[in-house]
């Protein structure tokens, strides 16, 4: 037990409540988005909570997702996967905690928005890319192939989302997003002979989720002229 202060309050209380004031997880509509919500609400509010004492600045965990992701990518192309799945977690929660810090700190720009943006695509690039070359380099057809085409409906889903927004439609869904992406990759590489289905699945959830914004965007281009 911690001794307490003069209103009876431990320093143990005082850090509990200071991480139970931290916000929640941003809901997110993909697939993963709720599940992973409920699971993590509290690790992500401590994590937060400890980021925020340091004073980590929110820039920083972009730029150390986009190294952290450029390491794995390197280690693809050496024939590497279970080492590459451990860095793809680590990318994931700075990518989940830059925007959160930003929040917390008051930082929320569009420059920053933006910067993440850019660099959450160059990141997806590196990674498919080198694995791309690995499976190619390696003969496997099958497995090269999907790599190519889960990069280009990965970015294709995010160009539709910035056409749309361009468009005046306010574009936020669909049920395989970038956190649905990472979680299945990660379980690819770190399960045993996991990779060919977990690409498979990427590819095609990620193809289904590029056509139904394209769909929900053309569906309300005309409200949003009427706007």
């Amino acid at each position: 037990m911690g001794a307490a202060n003069g209103n009876g309050r431990s320093a143990e209380d005082r850090h509990a409540a200071r991480v139970r004031d931290m916000p929640a997880p941003r809901k997110t509509r993909g697939l993963a988005g709720p599940a992973m919500r409920f699971l993590f609400t509290w690790p992500y509010r401590a994590g937060l909570a400890g980021l925020y004492r340091i004073g980590v600045r929110p820039w920083q965990l972009t730029i150390a997702s986009l190294l952290t992701n450029a390491i794995a990518g390197a280690l693809f192309l050496t024939g590497r996967r279970l080492v590459p799945g451990l860095l793809l977690v680590l990318a994931g929660s700075f990518d989940i905690f830059d925007g959160g810090v930003a929040r917390l700190r008051g930082e929320e720009r569009r420059s920053g928005a933006f910067l993440d943006s850019v660099l959450d695509r160059v990141s997806d690039t590196i990674l498919f890319a080198c694995l791309f070359w690995n499976e190619a380099a390696q003969a496997h057809d099958v497995e090269a192939a999907l790599s190519l085409v889960t990069l280009v409906v990965a970015l294709a889903v995010s160009h539709i989302r910035a056409e749309a927004e361009a468009a005046g439609v306010v574009m936020t869904g669909g049920f395989f997003q970038r956190l649905e992406r990472y979680v299945v990759l990660i379980l690819g590489l770190l399960i045993p002979h996991a990779l060919l289905p977990a690409l498979a699945v990427l590819a095609t959830l990620g193809a289904v989720t590029a056509l139904q914004r394209a769909w929900v965007t053309l569906q309300r281009i005309p409200e949003a002229d009427r706007t």
